[in-house]
């Protein structure tokens, strides 16, 4: 039955697996930015827990576009399970270490996804996935910028905490 589906899309198997694999990613990325925004909201830093309740939403987005484009093109879309995710923190600014690590970690993921196309030469999904690599060298940039502010105002203060809580809000949005 399987191979009878195969005949009713251009979306080669390979193609197919390597997207819900990304899927699994963005929807993994929604769930530790909801968590990380969590432990933010209940150590006081208001302004970016916001910032990261918005990240989890926009990755959510983002998983929830692959799996629509799996479907349109006749594949079949997984949905990921949700594995455990970490909810403790060692500090304000490991959360943003993280954060970065994991952006770095997508964009690899993504760049895979556009060497199989290549591979296989399935230039709509590669066309489809060009979204991806302009949205990720944004996000590994506002991951970068956040931790640019630990490097240049005293974290180790509160008052430098408050100013960086503050500040971390303002990344990503329009001047």
């Amino acid at each position: 039955m399987k191979d009878l589906m195969r005949l009713h899309t251009s979306l080669k198997e390979e193609i197919e697996i390597i997207l819900n694999a990304q899927c699994k990613i963005e929807s993994d990325a929604s769930q530790k930015y909801l968590a990380m925004a969590s432990w933010l909201d209940r150590n006081g830093f208001e302004k970016s827990a916001g910032y990261l309740y918005a990240q989890a939403e926009e990755e959510r987005e983002h998983f929830l576009k692959i799996f629509h484009y799996i479907n349109e093109v006749g594949g079949t879309a997984v949905t990921p399970a949700i594995g455990e995710v970490q909810q403790e923190f060692t500090s304000f600014k490991s959360v943003f270490e993280i954060a970065l690590q994991n952006e770095i970690a997508v964009t690899h993921a993504i760049n895979r996804i556009i060497a199989k196309c290549r591979e296989v030469n399935d230039y709509a999904t590669e066309e489809f996935m060009m979204w991806y690599v302009k949205e990720q060298r944004e996000e590994e940039h506002n991951a970068r910028r956040v931790l640019e502010l630990f490097d240049i105002i005293d974290a180790d203060s509160a008052t430098g905490r408050f100013v960086i809580d503050k500040e971390i809000a303002k990344i990503g949005s329009p001047e």
